[in-house]
Order: structure tokens, then sequence, then C-alpha cells
């Protein structure tokens, strides 16, 4: 509580696990500054991009039903050019590729604009959104089922993630919390009509908690394609995410990137993680393989990340470079520190 309102931010809701078991949710401050409706174990946030890593789990679970190839191009799937016309390089992305960020896409496309791809797929590391959206479509065009009611029938059923959807549901409005700028003011919500497998996952710490659950106890796959998920595909570059323009001059040592996880190599071992980040909604996930456990951290905030690294360490503890490559500033920053006196 007191970081929660150290850092400015209203609502915050986690959700701890050992021994592979969720064994704490919990939810504290508010929903919205207006109302002051309290946070509780039901209310839904945005997963932001904490949506990619349960699309990757679906997607490994048709691989190992024997209907996807996660080395066959994507376009032998899904015909034509999609959105990046006559570039060739199209028939060489795989779903691996886009899995660990390694398709040449961009994040995200300007508005209007073609598709473009920046590298040789493979080449290097370069976190792309269009990439799970682009995958998203080839798995509906496989399935002949809508995105929403796949992902359903995958991964919130078997898993008891009855709050869980990828759009939104009209129980939302009643559960959801509300979006805050960083001066605490509310400013919205974002209700999506059409499921974005990179971004528009609505979920509850509770539920995403179960998800990490099933993967540090291996549940639904098999044990070679677990393996496969939390292995190190490819490493990322010292700089930062974005590496379309140019290939980077360092590579950390420290963090790589699996199948729809980063992963990061300490002392304590390999642990899994991933971060979210819809503007005014974050999101954070660690967890370690080998301890069986974790922590799962929704904020209704901006400045949801300023506080991620303290809830961490008072939950699992250890060194965790993926915060520090990630470089959100501190709650107790002297920008931050500034901020806050003025208020």
């Amino acid at each position: 509580p007191e970081l929660r309102k150290e850092g400015g931010v209203p609502g915050l809701s986690t959700a701890l696990l050992r021994d592979g078991e969720l064994v704490w949710p919990h939810g504290f401050g508010v929903k919205n500054t207006k109302t002051n409706e309290p946070v509780a174990d039901d209310t839904v946030f945005e997963a932001a991009s904490l949506s990619k890593p349960v699309f990757a789990y679906a997607v490994l679970k048709l691989l190992d039903a024997g209907k996807f190839d996660l080395d066959k191009p994507l376009n032998q799937y899904l015909p034509g050019n999609y959105d990046v016309g006559e570039d060739p390089r199209l028939g060489q992305i795989t779903a691996r590729h886009v899995l660990s960020h390694t398709p040449g896409f961009p994040n995200w496309r300007p508005r209007g604009d073609a598709l473009k791809i920046h590298f040789t797929p493979g080449d290097r590391f370069s976190y792309s959104g269009e990439g799970f959206v682009y995958l998203s479509k080839v798995i509906e065009h496989v399935t002949g089922e809508k995105f929403n009611d796949f992902m359903k029938k995958m991964v919130f059923d078997p898993l008891g993630m009855t709050s869980s959807s990828y759009v939104w549901q009209e129980r939302y409005e009643t559960l959801k919390t509300f979006r805050h700028n960083s001066m605490g003011e509310m400013t919205g919500r974002n209700k999506p009509e059409q499921p974005n497998a990179a971004a528009s996952l609505h979920t509850t710490a509770q539920d995403f908690g179960r998800f990490v659950s099933a993967i540090l106890k291996g549940e639904g796959l098999k044990k070679e394609t677990l393996k496969q998920m939390l292995t190190p595909q490819v490493k990322v570059s010292e700089s930062g995410t974005n590496n379309t323009a140019r290939s980077p001059e360092k590579l950390s040592p420290t963090i790589s990137w699996g199948l729809g996880w980063g992963l990061q190599t300490t002392g304590d071992g390999v642990s899994f993680w991933h971060w979210g980040d819809n503007g005014e909604s974050k999101a954070y996930i660690v967890a370690f393989e080998r301890q069986k456990l974790g922590v799962v951290i929704f904020a209704n905030s901006v400045t949801g990340l300023s506080v991620a690294r303290e809830i961490v360490d008072l939950a699992v503890g250890g060194d965790q470079p993926a915060l520090a490559w990630l470089k959100y500033e501190s709650y107790k920053s002297p920008g931050r520190v500034l901020l806050k006196n003025i208020l």
C-alpha cells in the first residue's frame, strides 16, 4: 500500500505464486479516483503486451496438436502479400520469428501506412506487435475460428481464466478499472471491439496468475514444447527494444527472448518475464521456473511501473536486469520527487 501511494498509482492488483501455485491475489487502491471504488480480486485490468505470451501459449498448443509448424513460412498458411506489398522476404517469416520478435517488422507502423520489413527475418531482435497481429490472422485462417473464440477454447476455459477476453465484454462495465495520468486524474477506458493478439487482453491478476501457474507446472504443453518456449531464441540489444534501423552494437549478456516470453539469466537461474504498456495502463510479470515462484503486477496508471522494482524485490527478490533494460523511471527519481513535491 505504501509503495502504491508513493508511486502515485491509484490502483494496483498483484498475484503471488509459490511452488507453482497461485497463493495470493490481492488488490490495492481504487479503480478510479472519482468514485474511489476499491480494487478487488475480480477487478479487470488491461494486460497490454502481456497479451503476447498468452497467445504464444495457444500457438504452441496447436503445434502440439500437429496442426501448426513453427518453422513453415506464414504466407504458406495465409497466401498473399498480407500488408507488405511485393517484398519477397515475407516468404521467409515464420511463427518462430514472430514469437521471438525477429520478423523484421516495426513494433507498430504509422497509421495508414503499408507494413515494411526492415531487415532479413531472423537476423536480429526488434520488438514487434505487428508480427503478432499477422500471426493471429494466420491462426484464424488455419483454425477457421474467430480469434477470441480460439483463445477462449485453447487457453481461457482450460485454465479457468473466467474474466479474460481480447475484446470488450459488457460485464466489464462494473469490473474494469479506469486509466489515470501522472497527475492521478482519470482519463477513461479502452474498450476494444476488435481483438489484438499483441495488446488487447483484458484480465485480472488472478486469472493471469493461473496462466503463469500453468507455465510453471508445465500444464497444457508437451515437455519439449515448454522447453522451447523458455529457451533463448535470440539475444536482445543492450540499447533497447527497437532495432529496425541497424544491428545492435552490443548484445545483452543477461537478456534474451524465447517464444512469447522475455528471458533473463542471473545467478538465480533463468526467469521468464514480460511487461505491458498501454500508456496509462501498465503491467509486469516475472517468474522463476526452477524455484516455481513469481509475481504478476497490474496498474491503472501511467506511473504503474515506477514501483515495479520494489514490488518484485518484495515478492521474489534476486537480480532483475530486465527491469533495468526497460528504463522506466523510478518513483524515487529526482524528477518524480520534484513533481510530487510540486503537486
